[in-house]
């Protein structure tokens, strides 16, 4: 008799708070983010299934809760994997990367040119495929390198065609 009362009096704050991260630990591997859990009230179903309904049940899960210090997404649900300053860090980095219109360009679609030229012609030449009509849309990124230039793009055929154009022009 006194196992079963034992099992059904409430659980400790920490005990709450490993249930929880358990919970929203389970959802973030099943749907990939959270969709359920925004408050304390979200997780009673769950607590009630395994212990008596009470006050002080509500209360142990409200503070489990808040210690925890769970960070929110935009849509007020609790993030598990993340403290507040990652999250904070990754919306800093989110609002840097839409100001500067970033975008990916994955390796394996990305060619190279290697373009031999003399170190002292690099910089102006550099400054002249940055400024040029000619080869916008052509170069993804040049890097200065020893004895050249490397360049980086998606359609080498068509920048390999327009170099030995312009090289065969002398």
């Amino acid at each position: 008799m006194n196992q079963k009362n034992q099992l059904r009096k409430n659980p400790s704050r920490e005990t709450c708070e490993s249930i929880i991260r358990r919970i929203l630990m389970t959802e973030l591997t099943q749907n990939g983010k959270n969709r359920h859990f925004r408050k304390a009230a979200d997780f009673m179903s769950y607590f009630e299934s395994l212990y008596p309904t009470s006050d002080a049940l509500t209360k142990q899960v409200q503070r489990a809760v808040q210690s925890l210090h769970m960070p929110k997404d935009a849509d007020g649900f609790f993030i598990v994997d993340k403290t507040a300053a990652q999250v904070e860090q990754e919306q800093c980095l989110g609002k840097l990367f839409a100001d500067a219109n970033v975008s990916l360009h994955p390796m394996e679609q990305v060619e190279t040119v290697f373009l031999s030229v003399p170190s002292h012609m690099q910089e102006l030449l550099l400054h002249t495929f940055e400024q040029s009509d000619l080869f916008a849309g052509q170069i993804l990124t040049i890097v200065r390198a020893c004895n050249g230039l490397l360049i980086y793009t998606e359609d080498k055929k068509q920048l390999l065609s327009l170099l030995n154009r312009l090289i065969n022009q002398q």
